[in-house]
């Protein structure tokens, strides 16, 4: 996999959607090794049945029941009629709120004004479903200091650009890169889209690898069942911390003699080797406090 930045800190390899109506699976949640739990007011929900679903999950949010799952919340955009109530009632419970069709810095700048006057507790996602998002990405990503992370909605993406979202994701691919450039330029956290056919364990697999190569932090998912799969993929194996402990001590060693550089395995080892080993290390070892 690659190394993780030291700006994302908390694992979110596995972020689970949960419709906001859906009170068997807000009961399974307790028990699920996902990261991150994303209660759904927006897609999953009818209009008819968007009030109960607001109350549901402020009530469970309430609860406070999800241990050390990050906890965040998938808004209407505040142009329909839900957003401003969803806005006002989930803010103060929730570890972030999930903006959707996010098209530049005013729909940022607008939503972090009212995260403002919430309290201090929401972060603010964006989700980059729409074209304008993807080109404005760098926008976005400096409209709002409570912005955190950058989400992709490659469903809505691919709908709007008549392209296709099956493997291996070709008309994906700049849309990827270009958010997760932008995401590490600005310091903000960056999730790959859902994989929406939950029983294709292979494919789930390749999709997993290739988030993971292109930079993501982790995957967002429609079933219980991916959750296994993303946490291995977007974690770093037992083998490859062993590496990095190895590289450490060599440039360590090498320091200790009065050399800037080190060779490990005919290999040079430079001090941004080093610094990208510890970041490996520090985010395994917040995984494993995270399955404690």
């Amino acid at each position: 996999m690659t190394q993780p930045t030291s700006s994302v800190a908390r694992p979110r390899r596995s972020c689970l959607y949960m419709p906001g109506t859906n009170t068997r699976a807000h009961d399974k949640a307790r028990l699920l090794d996902a990261d991150v739990l994303i209660f759904d007011l927006e897609d999953s929900v009818a209009p008819d049945a968007k009030a109960a679903a607001r109350e549901q999950v402020v009530a469970r949010l309430g609860q406070d029941e999800y241990g050390a799952r990050e906890c965040v919340v998938r808004v209407n955009a505040l142009a329909t009629p839900w957003g401003a109530d969803d806005f006002a009632a989930v803010a103060p419970l929730a570890d972030a709120v999930l903006l959707p069709k996010v098209t530049g810095g005013d729909d940022v700048r607008a939503a972090g004004q009212i995260l403002e006057g919430a309290g201090p507790r929401a972060k603010l996602w964006a989700m980059m479903e729409t074209a304008r998002g993807v080109l404005n990405a760098p926008e976005i990503a400096a409209a709002h200091p409570r912005l955190t992370l950058l989400s992709m909605g490659l469903e809505d993406f691919a709908k709007e650009l008549h392209a296709d979202n099956g493997p291996p994701r070709t008309a994906m691919l700049y849309a990827l890169e270009r958010t997760v450039l932008v995401a590490r330029a600005y310091g903000l956290g960056v999730l790959d889209g859902v994989y929406p056919a939950f029983d294709d364990d292979p494919g789930f697999d390749a999709a997993c690898a290739q988030g993971a190569s292109l930079g993501f932090d982790g995957k967002q998912l429609i079933h219980p069942r991916q959750i296994a799969a993303a946490n291995a993929a977007f974690a770093p194996s037992a083998d490859a911390v062993s590496e990095a402990r190895r590289l450490i001590a060599a440039f360590e060693a090498a320091r200790a003699q009065g050399e800037g550089i080190a060779v490990l395995d005919g290999v040079m080892i430079e001090a941004l080797h080093v610094a990208r080993a510890r970041d490996l290390i520090s985010f395994a070892e917040a995984v494993a406090a995270r399955t404690q």
